[in-house]
């Protein structure tokens, strides 16, 4: 178990170079220091992989920390990892007292990472005509976009969104025989999102979703045992920041629960989860890219966010453990088969779309 997890460590996913390309030279001010706030809700691996992702595509267009480039980052936490206080009013409430501050501070641009910093921090940025772009959001619109594609006032950035229909169909084409899914989330608002697109676009595919709600604290066993007993085929992790707490507790007991009762664990999220199967979603460090891409533009060329739109991976990065299918005597379809790449620490990647 421990030698997956360390080698989900070495995932590395590649979009289109032309999505990354930097800008032109005349665009670029040598004298100017750009100041740059970032706030989150939880310091979680997969959050950290959107910031350094962020962070690359911002040097590679000549903005570089220390240099011409000053990051002031805060993460709300309210000590989830040792189980501290954690509610939605608290969260908003500390959101708020950041923004405020932020206001103050005038930076040129704000990057907020995940849902929460996002939704309940645009208002006051967008008051203060402080450029705004997030990343690691799951749905833009449960964040106060107008649409998948359109940021709103005074913001843009990148998503983690992924067609849940496609992601079901692959499920369903790798493990035809399963019709019941159980799923465990948390409040975490990309989880919610997740959970009610999984139960509502797996019905026509004859998927039934069945889920239960735990709080960040709790262990997810009771809740594993509880849906296993309801007739749960196979467990699927939503987008949920539960699954990174705890040194990724969650995790490592929902993949060892299903080794021990060989049921399939699949992500709809590309987290660690040693013993899942299957793999399907966008990658954290490359959705943080490509908000670099955008933030880039704002600053550099002076373009307003309003104007540019959110950019997504448009193609799921797609990955399969043999040995958990071995184990579960499932072969993966031809069809998916003649597309895999062997990128090495026992995993495959499954290139879609060729």
């Amino acid at each position: 178990m421990y030698k997956t997890a360390a080698a989900l460590l070495a995932f590395s996913f590649i979009l289109p170079v032309h999505s990354f390309e930097p800008l032109p030279p005349e665009t670029m001010d040598d004298t100017r220091v750009f100041k740059v706030e970032v706030l989150q809700v939880t310091d979680i691996e997969p959050y950290r992989e959107a910031y350094e992702g962020f962070l690359k595509t911002l040097q590679d267009n000549g903005l570089v920390e220390g240099k011409n480039l000053q990051v002031h980052r805060t993460s709300i936490d309210f000590d989830v990892e040792n189980g501290g206080f954690w509610s939605k009013l608290g969260v908003l409430m500390r959101i708020r007292q950041e923004a405020t501050r932020i206001v103050l501070a005038k930076p040129d641009l704000v990057l907020t990472v995940g849902t929460p910093a996002t939704k309940y921090a645009r208002g006051m940025l967008a008051e203060a005509r402080i450029p705004l772009v997030f990343t690691a959001v799951a749905n833009p619109e449960d964040a106060g976009c107008v649409s998948l594609v359109d940021g709103g006032e005074g913001a843009t950035g990148a998503t983690l969104y992924t067609d849940m229909s496609d992601s079901l169909k692959l499920v369903r084409d790798v493990f035809p025989n399963v019709h019941r899914i159980g799923m465990v989330y948390s409040d975490d608002e990309n989880g919610i999102a997740n959970v009610a697109a999984a139960s509502a676009q797996g019905k026509p595919l004859g998927l039934d979703v069945s889920a239960r709600e735990v709080n960040k604290r709790a262990p997810i066993a009771p809740a594993l045992k509880e849906l296993y007993a309801a007739g749960a085929q196979m467990f699927a992790v939503p987008l949920d920041t539960y699954y990174g707490l705890h040194r990724y507790e969650a995790a490592m007991d929902l993949g060892d629960f299903g080794i021990e009762h060989k049921v399939p664990v699949v992500t709809l999220a590309m987290v660690k989860v040693p013993g899942a199967a299957l793999y399907v979603g966008a990658d954290f460090n490359q959705v943080g890219r490509l908000a670099g891409t955008q933030a880039a533009k704002i600053l550099k060329r002076h373009v307003k966010p309003d104007v540019l739109p959110i950019l997504r991976q448009e193609t799921p990065t797609v990955m399969v453990d043999p040995a958990r299918l071995a184990a579960l005597n499932v072969a993966l379809p031809p069809a998916l088969a003649s597309h895999k790449t062997d990128i090495g620490n026992g995993f495959w990647q499954i290139e879609l779309g060729k």
